[in-house]
C-alpha cells in the first residue's frame, strides 16, 4: 500500500467515526453550584461565562479532563468535565411549554412552563413526548419539540 492510498484509507476512517459521533448527542447538565466556562480548555484561558447549577449542556468536544459544550442559545465554550453531571436537565425555549399529565394534546394540562424554565429530564429517551418533572415536584409531559437538552 502506497503513503498517499494509507493517508486516504486513514482520513476516511477519521471522517467516519467523526461523523458517527456527530450524530449521538452527549447532553449533560452543570452538577456544580457554577461553573466558568472558558474559551480555552484551559483555566488561564478568558473566561467566557459562569454557567449555574442544572443548565443543559451538549458535550461536543473531550480534550483530557475538558470538555467543549455548547449551549441552548448555541454558544459555545470549554469547561472542567468535573463540573458536569449525568443528571439531566432540558431548557423550555418556547413561551408557554404544556406539561401535560400524559403523552397526548388532549390530557389534563398540569402546569406551564415560560421560555428558560429548566425542567428535571425523567425519561431521557427522546420521542415525540418526554416525561420531565419541575423543582415543584410536577411531574408529566412535554412535546419534544417545546424543550432543548435531549
Amino acid at each position: 500500500m502506497t503513503i498517499s492510498r494509507f493517508i486516504a484509507n486513514a482520513t476516511t476512517a477519521l471522517l467516519m467515526l467523526a461523523c458517527t459521533h456527530a450524530h449521538a448527542a452527549d447532553f449533560r447538565s452543570v452538577g456544580a453550584p457554577s461553573v466558568v466556562l472558558y474559551d480555552a480548555p484551559s483555566v488561564k484561558g478568558s473566561k467566557r461565562y459562569i454557567a449555574p447549577r442544572g443548565m443543559p449542556v451538549e458535550i461536543v468536544a473531550r480534550y483530557g479532563g475538558w470538555v467543549k459544550v455548547r449551549d441552548v442559545d448555541g454558544e459555545m465554550a470549554w469547561a472542567e468535565s468535573k463540573g458536569l453531571s449525568a443528571r439531566r436537565n432540558v431548557v423550555v425555549k418556547v413561551a408557554f411549554a404544556r406539561v401535560r399529565a400524559a403523552a397526548d394534546d388532549n390530557a389534563t394540562i398540569l402546569m406551564t412552563a415560560d421560555k428558560g424554565v429548566l425542567l428535571e429530564l425523567v425519561d431521557p429517551q427522546a420521542a415525540e413526548w418526554v416525561r420531565v418533572r419541575h423543582q415543584d415536584g410536577i411531574a408529566g409531559y412535554v412535546r419534544a419539540a417545546e424543550v432543548w437538552g435531549i
